[in-house]
């Protein structure tokens, strides 16, 4: 591959990925009701391994099932749906890829429809089922009926902690190699982190302290499983993007929140932002989120990946050599080209060999 800071390996812990591109986590909601993975999923995240990505991350994956977002999400509560992991886990380690998996409940933005059908909430009686929210007042007007909500017990909570410790000792055993924890997007955990929807009195709202507390413990449980030599990491919005609210989730509170979560075992913060509130009033464009992760970064001793507007080889290389991300998650442009990591090792080569296409695909290349 060409020699440039895109394509230097990246070594977290005793795991060396071999270029910092990595397959940002994309819902794909082509389960059936059970969270198993179709042959959709195998053949999409192992076409993404094919392409020369370094990490092939999972979908959001729901560690409980109320946690998922619609009911065809792709789940990891059960061994079954671990085993039907395995094969895919494997086809990625042998295109040299590392395959990751992204933890994931969706609070009280779950039991929803397809976003192609309406996403409008599914009512128990339809098939849908009774969402968690750390306080249900607080639950912004995203349209259409309010789910069925209950505002989360301490138990609730210990539940989702205990879920998630077991996701990630079945995502093991499934092959991943990298557990990320999904505290972003008007999900579970950002929703506890951010005032705007966490207005509880006990130990977990209130102070940052305590509004951190819960993605804290996930990261913990998480971390007690995961193997010593193998990393974890963390996705956070940066922000809410709410700066006409004056209690809300931003980039300093996401800077120490870094910090803390170092200390606890994490190697590296994925960061987003957003998804938390219909008024959020994001920039958008290239590297949007990038001034995020830089600040995040500056937070603690800890690895930062930048996502969002990311689409040119360049763009992407420019990010990691100039020190504004150690790894670059790419979405939508993987979407559109499955193949951007092995085009993108051809056009930073320059007049250098170009990447190693598959052997079965040299002859459009060369």
């Amino acid at each position: 591959m060409a020699d440039t800071d895109l394509f230097s390996p990246l070594t977290l812990r005793d795991l060396e990925i071999p270029n910092r591109i990595a397959v940002s986590p994309m819902c794909q909601y082509s389960c059936d009701t059970d969270g198993l993975p179709t042959e959709w999923h195998r053949v999409h995240l192992g076409s993404r391994a094919v392409g020369g990505a370094g990490i092939v991350m999972t979908e959001a994956t729901a560690v409980e099932p109320r946690g998922r977002i619609t009911p065809h999400d792709l789940g990891i509560w059960t061994d079954e749906q671990a085993s039907a992991l395995e094969p895919t886990t494997e086809f990625i380690r042998d295109q040299g890829s590392v395959p990751a998996i992204q933890l994931a409940h969706a609070g009280h933005k779950a039991s929803k429809r397809k976003p192609w059908e309406g996403n409008d909430p599914i009512a128990p009686e339809e098939g849908g089922w009774e969402v968690l929210s750390p306080s249900p007042e607080a639950y912004p007007p995203f349209g259409g009926e309010r789910p069925e909500m209950r505002k989360a017990t301490v138990d609730d909570i210990q539940d989702v902690v205990d879920a998630y410790r077991a996701a990630a000792e079945r995502s093991l055993s499934a092959g991943f190699e990298i557990a990320e924890v999904h505290a972003a997007h008007g999900y579970l955990l950002h929703e506890f982190l951010s005032p705007v929807t966490n207005q509880r009195e006990d130990d977990y709202g209130g102070s940052f302290e305590n509004r951190t507390r819960f993605v804290r413990e996930v990261t913990a449980a998480v971390r007690e499983v995961w193997p010593d030599d193998k990393p974890v990491f963390v996705r956070i919005s940066g922000t809410d993007w709410l700066d006409d609210e004056p209690e809300s989730w931003d980039v300093e509170q996401s800077a120490r929140l870094a910090a803390d979560l170092a200390e606890i075992g994490a190697d590296l913060i994925d960061v987003s932002s957003g998804g938390l509130h219909p008024d959020q009033d994001a920039t958008g464009g290239p590297n949007f989120q990038v001034p995020l992760a830089e600040r995040v970064g500056e937070g603690g001793d800890i690895a930062v990946g930048a996502v969002g507007g990311i689409t040119e080889p360049e763009q992407a290389d420019a990010l990691v050599r100039n020190d504004r991300a150690d790894l670059v998650l790419v979405g939508r442009e993987f979407l559109r080209d499955p193949y951007f990591g092995l085009r993108a090792a051809d056009e930073l080569a320059g007049e250098e060999a170009p990447a190693e296409w598959p052997i079965q695909y040299r002859r459009a290349v060369r």
